[in-house]
C-alpha cells in the first residue's frame, strides 16, 4: 500500500463511520498499522497501531485522533435529511473516481438513501440503475459492464446537478 492510498483508505473509512457504518476495533487498528507501514505520520497513529489485545477499546477514539490529526474527519449534517444527501453525493463520487463498484454504489444510494428521502426525482435515475444491476441476468444480451456504465454516468450527471452550496 502506498502512502496516497493509506490516506484515501483513512478517508474511505471515516465517511463510512460519519454515515454511520461499523468497524471492530481490530480493523482499525490493522488499518491504523497499514497506514503506519506505508509511511502516512501522525502522532497518535503509532498509539493506534501499536494497541493490544486488552487496548482494544481505545481504538476508536484514537482513530478519530488520527483523522483530526491528518484533516481527514468528515463532518455529517445534523439534519437526517442532509446528511443522507450527503452520503449520495459521496458515494456518488466514489463511484464516478472508481472507488466504489457502480453496482456497489447505487445499490447503496437506492437502500441508504433514496429510501429515506422518499425516492426523489434527483435519485431515480441511480436507482433505475441499481434495479437493472440487481435484477441482471446473462440472458438480458446486454453485459453487466455497460449497465455499470449507465450507472457511474448516473452518478456523474447527478453530481453535475449538485448545488454549489451542497457541494461544501
Amino acid at each position: 500500500m502506498t502512502h496516497d492510498e493509506a490516506l484515501k483508505e483513512l478517508s474511505r473509512i471515516a465517511h463510512e463511520r460519519a454515515f454511520g457504518g461499523y468497524f471492530g476495533s481490530d480493523t482499525l487498528i490493522q488499518i491504523g498499522l497499514d497506514a503506519l507501514l506505508a509511511g502516512v505520520e501522525s502522532e497518535s497513529l503509532a498509539m493506534l497501531a501499536g494497541l493490544g489485545r486488552n487496548e482494544e477499546l481505545e481504538a476508536p477514539d484514537l482513530f478519530e485522533r488520527v483523522l483530526y490529526e491528518l484533516g481527514l474527519d468528515v463532518d455529517v449534517p445534523a439534519d437526517a435529511r442532509a446528511a443522507r444527501w450527503a452520503l449520495s453525493y459521496w458515494l456518488a463520487g466514489q463511484m464516478v473516481d472508481g472507488s466504489l463498484d457502480a453496482a456497489a454504489g447505487a445499490f447503496r444510494i437506492w437502500r441508504d438513501v433514496a429510501w429515506d428521502l422518499d425516492f426523489p426525482d434527483a435519485l431515480h435515475p441511480l436507482v433505475a440503475c441499481a434495479h437493472n444491476l440487481d435484477d441482471w441476468r446473462e440472458d438480458w444480451g446486454i453485459p453487466v459492464e455497460k449497465l455499470k456504465k449507465e450507472a457511474i454516468e448516473a452518478a456523474a450527471h447527478f453530481l453535475a446537478q449538485q448545488s454549489p452550496a451542497e457541494r461544501d
